[in-house]
């Protein structure tokens, strides 16, 4: 892929030189550890606690964030791209972050799960238009894609049936949340291929540093910074949740980089939509929620959908084989930088 160059690690753990199979599954339980912490955390925040500050949530998030990456070892001077690099991957990140935890105050966390797993269909399509990528898929990817969605949206009308805070603005919030992931797992995989010195720890570093000022705008536009900080004043214990939950979400976020550049942004996609499906079912174990038999059919396509995606293309290139991109020409090797300069 371009990054065998680039000796990768997560947490002190190398992952380059190890079978796909080891590094799939180290990424993933990174991943799923993170994120299954995360579930539990804001829903319990959103709806136990019935605090609804997304974008606050978001800047409190990326503080936590900063202060790992330092104790990390991570400094300025071993960032290797430009700043100006990470500009609009930051805009993107921080909006989807913003959106998805602002959409929890108008749907329930599921059903805002659903919306956001239907993401491995647009990112697939969008990967073929970013620079530096121009990603093609065979047809049993898209059916399986296709399906996912299906499954999702059925289970998200059943969901509408039984829960009381399922509402348009929160679908609304949530799409655009999904329209800015599908731009950004291409954004970073395309990063991670221009320049293959790039490291885990500097993508989430700079996206974070530059996209924490771009937080305050719609913060104080909608009033919520003065608000979030007078209820979060009043419960300060939900700073602690905020922190514990941000530590488990820095593991996610690394291992989830792990896994675009190891493996691309639309295989991650699919990773993280099986982390849903399983942070869904334990949400409707641990709050107790109905089942009907509609979410039985939509979580039913949801696992076909999974498994059509494990089945290998027998016409696709081995991607895993270092030693075939040295037969490549030079010139066919060298791709148009995604912004000026940060090749």
């Amino acid at each position: 892929m371009g990054n065998d160059d680039q000796v990768i690690t997560l947490l002190g753990v190398t992952l380059t030189g190890r079978p796909k199979w080891q590094q799939l599954l180290l990424c993933s339980a990174g991943f799923f550890f993170g994120y299954l912490i995360n579930g539990v955390c804001e829903e319990y925040v959103y709806n136990r606690l019935q605090f609804s500050y997304g974008w606050y949530f978001t800047f409190v998030q990326g503080f936590v964030y900063l202060v790992l990456i330092y104790l990390q070892g991570f400094r300025v001077k071993h960032i290797v791209n430009p700043w100006k690099t990470y500009g609009k991957l930051s805009a993107v990140l921080m909006g989807s972050h913003g959106l998805t935890k602002g959409s929890l105050a108008f749907l329930n966390y599921p059903a805002q799960l659903m919306f956001k797993s239907t993401k491995v269909l647009p990112v697939m399509v969008m990967g073929a238009f970013i620079p530096g990528l121009r990603r093609k898929y065979p047809l049993h990817e898209y059916v399986s894609a296709v399906l996912l969605v299906v499954g999702l949206i059925i289970f998200t009308l059943a969901d509408a049936q039984t829960s009381p805070n399922f509402n348009v603005l929160g679908v609304i919030m949530v799409s655009g949340a999904l329209i800015m992931d599908s731009f950004l797992g291409n954004l970073q995989e395309a990063i991670f291929k221009m320049n293959p010195a790039t490291s885990q720890m500097e993508m989430l570093f700079c996206s974070t540093a530059v996209g924490l000022p771009l937080l305050i705008i719609p913060m104080v536009l909608t009033g919520e910074l003065s608000r979030a900080w007078a209820s979060c004043s009043q419960h300060l214990y939900v700073y602690l949740v905020l922190i514990f939950e941000a530590m488990a979400t820095f593991v996610g976020q690394l291992s989830v980089l792990c896994l675009i550049a190891i493996f691309g942004a639309a295989t991650t996609a699919m990773v993280t939509t099986a982390r849903k499906a399983l942070t869904l079912f334990l949400s409707y174990i641990i709050f107790t929620k109905p089942l009907t038999e509609q979410h039985g059919t939509g979580l039913l396509l949801i696992s076909m959908g999974i498994i059509l995606k494990m089945v290998p293309d027998p016409q696709s290139p081995v991607r895993s084989n270092p030693k075939s991109s040295q037969n490549i020409p030079q010139n066919e090797e060298e791709e148009k930088p995604l912004v000026p300069g940060s090749a």
